[in-house]
Order: C-alpha cells, then sequence, then structure tokens
C-alpha cells in the first residue's frame, strides 16, 4: 500500500496517509478539519545493489571455473575478427 502525502489549506499542516490506491482521498486535516489537497510524492526509490544486471553475474561458480580454465584464467577475450560496421553516407568521417 502506498503512503500519500496531504497539505491542509487552512493551517498548513502536511502530514502522510497509509491507504490503499482504492481507497478514496482524505478530504479534512485531522488536526483542524481544514480542506486538505493530496501532494504529488516522489515515490519510493530504487536502490540496485551488486555489480550489475546482465544474466551473467548471477551465473553458478561451477560455470564460472568452466569458462576460466576455457579461456586461459583470464577474462575472455574479445572477438576481432568481426568487421566494423561502415558510417552512413553523410555522416562525417571521424579520423
Amino acid at each position: 500500500m502506498p503512503t500519500y502525502e496531504y497539505e491542509c489549506l487552512k493551517c498548513g499542516k502536511r502530514f502522510e496517509v497509509f491507504q490503499k490506491m482504492t481507497d478514496p482521498p482524505r478530504k479534512r486535516c485531522p488536526t483542524c478539519r481544514g480542506k486538505v489537497r493530496r501532494l504529488i510524492g516522489a515515490g519510493a526509490g530504487m536502490i540496485f545493489k551488486g555489480s550489475g544486471f546482465y544474466i551473467t553475474d548471477y551465473r553458478s561458480s561451477s560455470y564460472k571455473e568452466q569458462q576460466k580454465k576455457e579461456s586461459g584464467g583470464s577474462a575472455p577475450a574479445k572477438d576481432e575478427s568481426k568487421p566494423k560496421p561502415k558510417p552512413k553516407e553523410g555522416a562525417p568521417k571521424t579520423q
């Protein structure tokens, strides 16, 4: 359930209400019974933890060990056999 923030138009008090999305918005201040307006909140912040978010980040340790053995104990080498893409016509040439 989200937390909604309200501000009283009469006394200026700000308060938060933990309510369902289907609940009707509050209309009165709990302190002075004045009219309130619901504020636009920033929402919950997202927290990313870890080194990255690729499928290879969560591989099993046996898979990682096999990859090290096949590559000689270092990171996999880049495949430089692929041709480089040609620039589009009209695009400035880089040197």
